[in-house]
């Protein structure tokens, strides 16, 4: 194999090493994305949930009518 050849083949490995790179990096970015998206829709359906426990305790306890009394 003479240099010009292990240059090139050199070069060509370079170019799969940096695309397998750059792949994984595009892989491991999609997951983090992935994450918090399912981490912000778990925080509003517990949003949710305690918004809906207050309101039932209101409800239980009677606050809400002393709430329409002084509004």
């Amino acid at each position: 194999m003479d240099s010009q050849n292990a240059s090139y083949k050199a070069g060509q490995a370079k170019g799969q090493a940096q695309e397998k790179a750059g792949n994984m990096m595009n892989k491991a970015s999609n997951a983090a994305q992935s994450a918090k998206e399912s981490m912000q829709e778990t925080g509003q359906q517990m949003k949710e949930k305690a918004q809906g426990a207050a309101d039932s305790m209101k409800n239980a306890t009677g606050m809400n009518n002393l709430m329409d009394i002084t509004d």
